[in-house]
C-alpha cells in the first residue's frame, strides 16, 4: 500500500507509473484529489472548531468565577459539538474512501524496470548451463511419470478432482529429497533460518501481503458452518484461508511489530504446501503437474533496511539460481517488464528452467522486491540506528524453488533412452543412494539386489 502523503505530493508520477503497468490511472485513483481536499478541509475545520470550543470553555469558567451570567455561552456548546461531530464524520468518510483507493493501487515499478505490457516484453538478463542433447526424442514429464509409475493422475483426480496428482515410490521420494536439499543449502550456505508456519492464515495476513482484496478468487477459503461470508475490506483474525504461498505466513510473522536495526537483514525460509484455485487458467497446462491446485514450494523471505533492499534482492535471486546450478539444470533469468509484474512488486526477476520434453523455458522462481509496499499494509517496521521513530522495512521474497517444477525439470533433463531417469549427484544422498529412477516393479528388484 502507498503512503497517502506520497501519492498526494507525486500524483503525476503515480499516474505515469500506473500507465507503465498498463493500468488505468483514472479508474484506480478515481476522485482521489477531491477526497483528499475534502478530508484535509474537514480536519482543519475540526481543529478550528475545537480551538473555538476551548476558548468558549475558558470564558465560561472565567464568567462563573467572576459571578457573571454564562448561560448564553453554555447554550453555544451543543451547537459547536454538533458541528465538530459533522466535520469528524466528513473526515472519517473521506478517509475510508481514500484508504480503499490506496489499497487498490498496485506497487509502482522501480526505475530500472523495463516498459512493456506482457511477458513478450520481459528482458533476458543471463543464461546458465548447456541444454542437454539427446539421441532420442525427449518425452514430457507426464509421459515419463506415468510410464515409470511414479505419477498417478487418475487416482489424484479420483481423490480430489482435476489438477491433483499422486506421487508414488521414487517419485514421492524425489519430491521430498528436493525439499530437504533446498532447505539444507539455504540454511547451511545462504544464512536463512528455517521456519514451519501454519498452512492456514486469516484475512488480515492475506491483506498484508497483497492477496486480498484483489485476488480472493484465486484462494481457497475454509468456511465453517455459520461463519460469516468474506466481505472485501473487512479483514479478520478468526477466519481461515489455505495459503497460496508461504510468503503469506512468513512475511506476516512480524505484522504489527517493530524490529531492531541490528536484526536486519532477517532471512527466513519455509517449505510448505501451497493451494491455489487457478481461477482464469482454464485450459492451460492441463497435462502434467506444472499447474496444480496443491503443490509444494521452498520460499525465501527477507526483511531489510530500505537502503539495502536492492542489493539483497540480487543476493536472493542468486540464492535461488544456485539450486539450479547445483542440480545442473539450464535456466535463464528474466527481468519482468512493468506490465507483467505482480500487484505488490516493485521489481521482479523470473528464473525460468529449460524443459526439453516440452521444448521451452518455464518459470520456476519469481524473486521480487516489494520495497515498503507490504510492510505498510502489514505494519512491519524497524527502529533505525540512532533514530527514535520506527520506519517501514522493505520485504523481499522468491521461490527457492518450486519443488514440483524442479521435479519436472529433473525428470525431463535427466531422462534416458530406456525411459529411466538419472538422479543428479547432489541428490543421491537424499535418495538413499539411488542413482536412477526405474519403473516401480524394476525399482523393487533393484532394492532387493
Amino acid at each position: 500500500m502507498h503512503d497517502l502523503g506520497f501519492v498526494r505530493a507525486n500524483l503525476e508520477l503515480v499516474e505515469k507509473k500506473l500507465l507503465a503497468r498498463g493500468a488505468d490511472p483514472s479508474a484506480l485513483l478515481g476522485n482521489f484529489a477531491e477526497l483528499d481536499t475534502r478530508r484535509r478541509k474537514a480536519i482543519t475545520q475540526v481543529e478550528t472548531l475545537k480551538a473555538e470550543r476551548n476558548k468558549l470553555s475558558e470564558e465560561v469558567g472565567r464568567r462563573k468565577r467572576a459571578g457573571e451570567d454564562a448561560t448564553a455561552l453554555v447554550d453555544q456548546m451543543p451547537l459547536l459539538k454538533d458541528q465538530i461531530d459533522r466535520q469528524e464524520d466528513e473526515s472519517s468518510a473521506a478517509e475510508i474512501e481514500l484508504r480503499t483507493i490506496l489499497q487498490s493501487i498496485p506497487n509502482l515499478p522501480a526505475g530500472d524496470v523495463p516498459p512493456g505490457k506482457s511477458e513478450e516484453d520481459n528482458v533476458e538478463i543471463r543464461q546458465w548451463g548447456a541444454k542437454p542433447e539427446f539421441d532420442f526424442h525427449p518425452k514430457p514429464h507426464w509421459e515419463l511419470g506415468e510410464s515409470l509409475g511414479v505419477l498417478d493422475f487418475e487416482r489424484g483426480a479420483k481423490l480430489s478432482g482435476a489438477r491433483f496428482t499422486v506421487y508414488w515410490d521414487q517419485g514421492a521420494r524425489l519430491e521430498r529429497a528436493l525439499a530437504n536439499f533446498m532447505l539444507d543449502v539455504h540454511t547451511g550456505e545462504h544464512g536463512y533460518t528455517e521456519v514451519l508456519p501454519p498452512f492456514m492464515v486469516n484475512s488480515k495476513s492475506l491483506f498484508g501481503t497483497g492477496q486480498l482484496p484483489k485476488f480472493a478468487e484465486d484462494l481457497f477459503r475454509c468456511q465453517s458452518a455459520g461463519e460469516v461470508e468474506y466481505v472485501p475490506g473487512e479483514y479478520r483474525d478468526n477466519d481461515h484461508w489455505m495459503i497460496p504461498t508461504s510468503e503469506v505466513p512468513v512475511t506476516n510473522l512480524y505484522r504489527d511489530e517493530v524490529l531492531e536495526d541490528a536484526d536486519l537483514p532477517r532471512l527466513l525460509t519455509a517449505y510448505t504446501p501451497c493451494f491455489r484455485s487457478e481461477a482464469g487458467s482454464y485450459g492451460r497446462d492441463v497435462r502434467g503437474i506444472i499447474r496444480q491446485h496443491q503443490f509444494q514450494k521452498v520460499e525465501l523471505v527477507k526483511f531489510t533496511r530500505p537502503e539495502d533492499s536492492y542489493a539483497e534482492h540480487e543476493k536472493l535471486t542468486a540464492n535461488a539460481e544456485s539450486i539450479l546450478q547445483k542440480l545442473g539444470l539450464p535456466y535463464r533469468t528474466m527481468l519482468l517488464c512493468a506490465g507483467d509484474m505482480g500487484f505488490s512488486a516493485a521489481k521482479t526477476y523470473d528464473i525460468e528452467v529449460w524443459l526439453p520434453g516440452q521444448g521451452l523455458y518455464r518459470e520456476i522462481s519469481s524473486c521480487s522486491n516489494f520495497e515498503a509496499f507490504q510492510a505498510r499494509r502489514a505494519n512491519i517496521r524497524y527502529r533505525p540506528k540512532g533514530k527514535n521513530k520506527p520506519e517501514f522495512v522493505h520485504t523481499l521474497n522468491g521461490s527457492g524453488l518450486a519443488v514440483g517444477r524442479t521435479w519436472v525439470a529433473i525428470v525431463e533433463n535427466y531422462q534416458q533412452a530406456d525411459g529411466t531417469v538419472r538422479i543428479p549427484d547432489v541428490l543421491v544422498p537424499y535418495m538413499r543412494g539411488a542413482t536412477v529412477i526405474y519403473p516401480i516393479a524394476r525399482s523393487k528388484e533393484k532394492q532387493a539386489e
